[in-house]
């Protein structure tokens, strides 16, 4: 009989045994560890994480799951997805697989379709996705143009609440900077954002008047008390600098509160001198950066016939070794700007170490799932395993790396609050209403 997966104990107090974590994301337990590994026995009690101990030594009357070094993680956090376009790739395709092309697939279907009830069934889906494999936290953004802001909010909202026992919810407002124009539109959305919980976002582009209308931004967000978002330099021109002048902005308007930056391409495409005058003033201006690393390998440096030249993702080790908080997401989901992924943080942790060269070593990074992207979300009780928190882990066969990035883990056991989860994924047929013509 294979040893995983193994039966988990029917107890309030039992022991994980054996268990092999990712040390990177444990907190208060100091052992010697292996390529970043280290081997534990979980105490598991009353649904929480009540001890940490070495492997082996947990008291020997406690009922046991022996994993036999299988992995240990916390649940994931998935800090950039949009959960708004998910899922309407079968009735809006995008036929050039290219940025121009998803863009206008996007407008059309929402323009047609996206009304409370369409966006409501296709974020449920997504979440019963990204629950099943084993997600705590997600940042969506939101298409936020005029009406579909307040109707997209209401929604999140709502959906939030009910989800709020299973997955945390964050949501940010997607806009092109252009509709800072309309005054009672602007003020709208921030009505709206801040009404339901939100961030601002926004999609920065090389205008003329680029630096005033980030002044614009930052200075509503500073009065409103929001955060900032924002999709920035998502292209292979390296003529396309925003990233660094947001970085200037934020210092320029002692901005205090948080700013995430998403994609940022173009930075490995500019020459050496510049791209470390845009990290130095990143870390400076302490903004984190996310990369989509699936996502933009398939939009970025695709032409029709030839084969592409670039990965898409940004200069994440220089990022990182200057001192700037970074993680990796999923980013879109089987809609125009992504025909593929599925909400689950194994393939995109095992996609981005391919993708972005995390490994050799790997001993920090399974980071880039749990711990920063909880940290810049604003949640330190996510993304770790520490005494005291939820028993909110997800549970492997593999024991070392190669095991587990060869394989997509589909076996996993995911534990919420102690107890293990029913993983049976959605079915697509159940989106098969949706995609119907609505006429």
């Amino acid at each position: 009989m294979p040893a995983f997966p193994p039966r988990l104990p029917v107890a309030d107090r039992f022991v994980l045994a054996n268990a092999t974590l990712p040390a990177v994301s444990v907190d208060g337990f100091d052992a010697p560890a292996r390529e970043g590994l280290v081997g534990s026995d979980l105490v598991i009690a009353g649904g929480r994480i009540e001890a940490i101990l070495p492997a082996g030594t947990a008291a020997a009357e406690l009922p046991k799951a022996d994993l036999d070094d299988g992995m240990v993680w916390p649940c994931f956090v998935d800090m950039h997805t949009h959960l708004d376009k998910g899922h309407i790739w079968e009735r809006k395709p995008n036929p050039t697989g290219d940025f121009p092309g998803a863009l206008d697939a996007v407008r059309t279907d929402r323009e047609a379709r996206w009304n409370a009830d369409d966006v409501r069934a296709r974020m449920e889906f997504s979440l019963r996705t990204a629950y099943t494999h084993g997600t705590s936290l997600i940042r969506t953004h939101l298409d936020s143009l005029p009406p579909q802001h307040r109707i997209s909010f209401e929604v999140f909202s709502e959906v939030r609440d009910a989800w709020k026992d299973r997955i945390a919810l964050q949501a940010a407002a997607l806009f092109p900077f252009e509709l800072m124009d309309d005054e009672a539109f602007f003020k709208d959305l921030i009505s709206v954002v801040k009404a339901n919980g939100g961030l601002l976002g926004g999609v920065t582009q090389m205008l003329p008047d680029l630096n005033q209308r980030l002044d614009t931004l930052f200075r509503a967000a500073a009065d409103n008390g929001l955060d900032i978002d924002l999709h920035v330099d998502e292209t292979q021109d390296k003529e396309v600098l925003t990233l660094k002048a947001i970085a200037e902005a934020k210092l320029r308007n002692r901005f205090e509160g948080s700013v995430t930056v998403g994609h940022c391409c173009s930075l490995a495409r500019q020459d050496e001198d510049m791209a470390k005058q845009t990290i130095d003033k990143v870390a400076e201006a302490a903004i984190s950066v996310v990369s989509l690393p699936m996502c933009n390998m398939y939009l970025q440096d695709r032409s029709n016939g030839s084969t592409p030249r670039y990965r898409g993702v940004t200069l994440f080790h220089e990022l990182a070794d200057a001192g700037v908080a970074t993680a990796v997401s999923s980013d879109n989901t089987r809609d125009p700007f992504y025909a593929y992924g599925d909400l689950d943080a194994v393939e995109v942790f095992r996609e981005a170490v391919r993708i972005i060269h995390l490994d050799h070593p790997l001993d920090t990074s399974a980071r880039v799932v749990t711990r920063s992207p909880a940290d810049i979300l604003g949640r330190p009780d996510k993304g770790r395993i520490a005494a005291g928190l939820p028993a909110d882990l997800v549970l492997f066969g593999a024991r070392r790396w190669s095991e587990f990035l060869s394989r997509p883990q589909a076996d996993r056991i995911v534990m919420r609050n102690g107890m293990g989860i029913d993983r049976s994924l959605p079915d697509y047929r159940d989106l098969d209403p949706l995609m119907r013509d609505p006429g």
